[in-house]
């Protein structure tokens, strides 16, 4: 079931039903449903799609491959192609038009020496014959945005440059429909926004059952996942402690330095860095302190990560040693509802992206937190979520209640907003998962299935 992407899939169709030349790159990180796009666009392409996966190979062995696949694909026999143009210049004498997808680009990019094959490849985009599309893919992020760079050959080449991320919580949940509301968040909130994740799930079971089966045990399919795909690559550059200090919080780079045993920050720096652009972890900040390096966080991109570096990472014999059932309830149970709500904030500002995007709310120029100093009550704090416009704030409060809100709690939330000043304050508002014992012209109020409805 194709769900999600719809922006994503207008613009990919778009290419391929053109009548221009069409050049396309798409890249993002693993199981994020790349290949599933372009499968789905390419059900409306009048011709013939050849599909290839490149392999941890030579130049040569790729081409071997390759042409195997071009083989299959147009259901000839098959035919050895010596270079890269070649197959590009056969497929400009034939009849028909043609697809071509060569995916997990990153691996035969590594097959030449620097920028050697994006060298073949622009030559072959600058003379792409006008019966083929090409659509170059790859997972390796930080290989694929060499692409986009200056200095590289195929720096403008591309009629199209599509970043495909994780789906936010509105697409995860199209994915588990009949789930009631709060098991949408909670899903999000524990396994992220993989696709590939995602259909794993099984709602009809609960989160623990879902947990124990699919996160626990040493050779479960999440965790043979996160520890032989995504660690395995992230283990051969960068120190895994840096995940395991962070957790579920966010961490100063100050936390980071003394976790590690302090020295080396030029080190640090770069792995910090490279983690980003990786997009595996991220820097934040509350929008009015964006420049204040005291109070730049950093955060576990994925909520699957968190959750494995939470709970899961370094208690291998602990969950032998007590069984997946009972580690449950020992180290997890107490602390989910806390894991979940540290999620839920994240989840409205993605509500709130959604409006401006769709410009349902207008004059927006940032959302994020918003770091306070409260002087009657000499201590300082964070809103949750706040939308700056021009000189003013929207400021909302997010709670995770397994209740209603009430009117009280409301206003108290308001009396400290009061005590901060100058804000210039056009709206104050709530969001509550369970809604609230009142209705009101003074506060925006947003509970879960609003939150469904964007």
């Amino acid at each position: 079931m194709f769900v999600g992407r719809v922006e994503e899939l207008s613009k990919l169709k778009e290419q391929l039903n053109s009548k221009d030349k069409a050049a396309i790159l798409i890249y993002g990180k693993r199981r994020v449903g790349k290949s599933t796009l372009i499968a789905e666009a390419s059900k409306t392409f009048n011709g013939k799609v050849i599909n290839y996966m490149c392999v941890q190979s030579t130049l040569e062995g790729n081409l071997t491959l390759m042409s195997r696949s071009i083989s299959i694909a147009l259901g000839i026999p098959e035919i050895r192609f010596q270079t890269l143009k070649d197959i590009f210049d056969y497929l400009g004498s034939q009849n028909g038009s043609f697809l071509f997808v060569i995916d997990e680009y990153q691996y035969l990019k590594q097959a030449g020496k620097k920028n050697e094959i994006d060298s073949y490849m622009q030559i072959i985009i600058d003379m792409l014959p006008s019966n083929v599309k090409l659509i170059m893919c790859g997972s390796y992020i930080t290989i694929m945005k060499e692409l986009m760079e200056e200095g590289n050959p195929l720096f403008g080449r591309f009629t199209e440059i599509m970043h495909i991320e994780e789906f936010d919580y509105y697409d995860a949940s199209l994915l588990y429909p009949e789930a009631e509301l709060r098991r949408k968040f909670e899903n999000y909130a524990i396994f992220g926004g993989s696709p590939y994740v995602l259909s794993a799930i099984d709602s009809k079971k609960s989160i623990k059952e879902n947990i124990i089966k699919l996160l626990l045990p040493e050779t479960s399919i999440l965790r043979t996942y996160i520890e032989n795909v995504i660690l395995k690559e992230i283990q051969k550059v960068y120190d895994i402690r840096i995940f395991q200090i962070i957790g579920n919080g966010s961490k100063k780079y100050s936390d980071l330095t003394s976790g590690l045993g302090g020295g080396g920050n030029g080190l640090l720096d770069k792995q910090l860095k490279n983690l980003i652009n990786m997009e595996a972890i991220e820097k934040i900040a509350p929008i009015n302190k964006l420049d204040d390096k005291k109070k730049q966080f950093y955060v576990i991109s994925d909520n699957l990560m968190r959750f494995y570096f939470t709970y899961i990472f370094g208690n291998d014999m602990v969950i032998k040693m007590l069984g997946e059932e009972v580690f449950y309830e020992t180290y997890i149970e107490k602390s989910i509802d806390e894991f979940i709500q540290r999620r839920f904030e994240g989840i409205v500002v993605q509500y709130f992206k959604r409006k401006v995007r769709s410009r349902s709310i207008k004059g927006v120029l940032n959302i994020g937190s918003y770091w306070y100093d409260d002087p009657k009550e000499k201590k300082n704090g964070q809103f949750d979520v706040v939308l700056q416009k021009e000189d003013e704030y929207l400021i909302y409060e997010c709670k995770f209640f397994n209740r209603k809100m009430t009117l009280e709690e409301c206003e108290d939330e308001e009396k400290q907003v009061k005590n901060i000043g100058n804000l210039g304050v056009i709206e104050l508002g709530f969001v509550n998962l369970n809604g609230f014992e009142f209705e009101s012209n003074k506060y925006s109020l947003i509970d879960g299935e609003m939150l469904l409805f964007t």
